[in-house]
């Protein structure tokens, strides 16, 4: 097997190479006068089991078009199989129509990579599962919830934790966490009055002294996470640590963070840290490198992918 980079995530790339003890495949994937994106292969790889590691975080269109590129070049070079690694799956949000004459943007993504020459995409906590459905490749969905169940033994007393889902849609999520650190569930339930209103939070089951712990895949503008916050911390919670797998961390995110009622917030490494979250006085970052290296080390060994989790 050998790995190539993108420019999303090089650091996280690098990480998994030296978990594997391998080099990462020499490359060049810079841009001309007009921002055209160029890759050249500076190696031979024929006949060799390839995996592209690029996330499609922001600059999204940027990335993506890096990726599927690298891709069309490891087809053209003879590889013998091409494995997409996307710790973050961009456009993951958009895996439905919200109203009329809007497009399933998730969809039209996965065609792509398909398209390119993909053989096989590796991801992690995608935003929902039924996008696996999307690709007419094999798809793995890695899960943070190893690497966060063992962050939260060695940072919290679990015996006085709740586990707090922050909307609905996340419940499934936060309630197998909750199982497998034998801890109750709660729910931020989260609605809108009328357009242009902030959102009324009311907070399903009992948080009074507990140590909260919202699990949500994906943090962007952090709106959501410092409103449940408050609300938890009103009815009666000692402190809110957030884990989100994906700190995408938009515009005003991380100062809006900073500023918070926020114990902590804790996000994985799927995504390049900037610089302002990496001073954030309670942002911390998770290493999932091992994790998918161990993924990547099993599919070319042709080995249980799903046993990992068990």
């Amino acid at each position: 097997m050998k790995i190539i980079s993108g420019n999303s995530n090089r650091p996280l790339a690098e990480a998994i190479a030296q978990t594997l003890q391998i080099d990462l495949v020499r490359s060049k994937v810079r841009r001309f006068a007009d921002m055209e994106v160029f890759v050249e292969i500076e190696e031979n790889i024929r006949g060799e089991d390839m995996y592209v590691v690029q996330s499609t975080s922001f600059p999204a269109n940027d990335h993506l078009m890096e990726l599927l590129i690298i891709i069309d070049a490891l087809r053209r070079a003879s590889a013998r199989r091409v494995t997409a690694v996307l710790p973050y799956f961009g456009y993951a949000r958009q895996d439905r129509k919200p109203g009329p004459r809007t497009p399933i943007s998730a969809k039209l993504v996965a065609n792509l990579i398909t398209r390119a020459g993909a053989d096989r995409v590796l991801t992690a906590d995608l935003h929902a599962g039924q996008i696996q459905g999307f690709f007419d490749i094999p798809v793995d969905n890695l899960f943070a919830r190893p690497v966060i169940i063992e962050d939260i033994r060695s940072h919290n007393h679990i015996d006085n934790v709740v586990v707090v889902s922050p909307d609905v849609g996340g419940v499934v999520r936060a309630r197998s966490l909750a199982a497998r650190i034998d801890a109750p569930l709660a729910i931020v339930d989260k609605r809108r009055e009328r357009a242009g209103e902030s959102e009324v939070m009311n907070i399903i089951g009992n948080v009074e002294g507990k140590s909260c712990l919202l699990l949500d895949d994906i943090v962007d503008s952090g709106g959501t996470l410092c409103n449940a916050a408050e609300a938890l911390l009103r009815l009666g919670a000692s402190d809110v640590t957030a884990y989100i797998t994906h700190g995408v961390l938009s515009g005003g995110a991380v100062s809006r963070i900073a500023q918070s009622k926020l114990k902590e917030l804790v996000v994985t490494n799927t995504i390049l840290a900037t610089e302002a979250v990496k001073i954030a006085p309670n942002i911390r970052e998770l290493n999932l490198a091992p994790l998918i290296a161990e993924a990547m080390r099993r599919l070319t060994a042709e080995q249980s992918v799903s046993s990992l989790f068990d």
